[in-house]
């Protein structure tokens, strides 16, 4: 399997969404609470979004 690197739009929205995760678990930012533990999953959704970038050819 070849990886490739993901285009810097796809790297711009994993960044966002990480530090988003990040802001809220330290509280600067407040954020409505959908789900429990919703910032690990916006760290796990970031994480997918960037594989997938480096996994598919041209995103």
């Amino acid at each position: 399997m070849r990886l490739n690197p993901p285009t810097i739009v796809v790297f711009l929205i994993s960044l966002v969404i990480a530090v988003l995760a990040l802001v809220t678990k330290l509280g600067i930012f407040h954020m409505p609470r959908y789900l429990p533990h919703q910032e690990y999953w916006l760290a796990i959704i970031a994480y997918l979004i960037l594989m997938t970038g480096t996994v598919v050819r041209g995103l």
